[in-house]
């Protein structure tokens, strides 16, 4: 690979992403193909090398972390090196586990006679669209919650931008989906009690487990609208689509109070990049990075040269890994 970045580059790089260096959790997203999985894994290499405990996670069901490391990732956290550890969700065993939560959850409310007919309905239910992308969320809060403790960064590979907009608005609408159903339960609770007439308070874990949902989404909420400990960043690359979807992506997300604040332009054709066919490139990739420099003027943007060879292997990740290792300070 051409990893011959000009030192202008690199310094500019710093410059752009000192607003993620304190953030503990970084979502990575973007279109499908600009080197999302590929950037994820760089900064999170980058962050490892300067010495800080790192968990890179990848959400997306077409998993590329594994492969750009070279070994097997699972949905439980493997030590891909020193201080990095890597975690690919898979989304039929996180929806699997989720939905025999849910048969547990239920057991004792339900009449042994009906409980075959209840697990065929939870079972159906689990191919009914949204049931995928709850108990993948659902796995996403428990590490956001348990593994904060573990890690000093942790970076989350998410899928294509409509799966990534879903899943980090999820927090919100199962909020106000908790809320409904709270109000309901208690309502039906306080018609019990006036039946019972005795004043006495009806239990109901069914309330407690939904109370329990609710401060676990809002804890996550409150994760991921912390500025200064969560942060996004977009990767797209110099073209006319990428560059809407970005555009459409951060105005999406910022109508849930999430801000993008860093964006990082892959595979932009380096000055040494000759021939005709490649000189006519450059001249319509001049005309898409201004473009890119006056619609996204509220974010950092990082430029990152077309390399002559894909980041195939592990020796060329930690070649642009390194690279990156100059944008973080030095863990003491």
């Amino acid at each position: 690979m051409g990893f011959d970045v000009a030192n202008d580059t690199l310094s500019k790089v710093s410059d752009e992403m000192n607003t993620i260096q304190e953030q503990k959790i970084i979502f990575v997203g973007g279109k499908g193909g600009v080197g999302k999985s590929t950037s994820s894994a760089a900064l999170a290499l980058s962050y490892a090398q300067s010495g800080y405990n790192t968990l890179v996670v990848s959400t997306d069901p077409a998993h590329n972390l594994g492969d750009i490391f070279h070994q097997p990732l699972s949905h439980e956290k493997k030590q891909l090196s020193e201080h990095l550890w890597g975690i690919e969700i898979d989304s039929e065993t996180e929806t699997k586990r989720y939905m025999n939560q849910v048969k547990d959850n239920l057991k004792g409310f339900v009449k042994s006679k009906m409980v075959e007919e209840v697990h065929r309905q939870i079972d159906l239910a689990s191919a009914s669209p949204g049931a995928e992308e709850a108990a993948l969320f659902d796995r996403l809060i428990t590490i956001l919650i348990e593994e904060q403790k573990q890690f000093d960064k942790i970076i989350f590979d998410t899928a294509p931008t409509g799966h990534t907009i879903r899943l980090l608005t999820l927090p919100e609408l199962m909020n106000i989906w908790i809320d409904g159903m709270l109000e309901k339960r208690q309502k039906t609770n306080e018609n019990y009690t006036q039946l019972l007439n005795d004043g006495e308070p009806v239990d109901d874990p069914i309330y407690d487990i939904l109370q329990q949902r609710k401060e676990k989404f809002s804890l996550a909420r409150d994760v991921i609208l912390d500025t200064e400990r969560t942060g996004f960043v977009f990767v797209l690359i110099p073209e006319r689509l990428p560059i809407i979807e970005t555009k459409h992506a951060i105005k999406q997300l910022e109508q849930h109070n999430l801000h993008v604040r860093n964006l990082i332009v892959n595979k932009v054709l380096p000055e040494e990049a000759d021939g005709q066919f490649l000189e006519k490139r450059r001249q319509i990739e001049v005309n898409y990075l201004k473009s890119i420099d006056e619609q996204f003027k509220d974010q950092a943007v990082l430029k990152v040269p077309l390399y002559k060879e894909d980041i195939s292997d592990l020796g060329r990740l930690n070649v642009f890994a390194d690279q990156l290792t100059s944008l973080n300070k030095t863990h003491a």
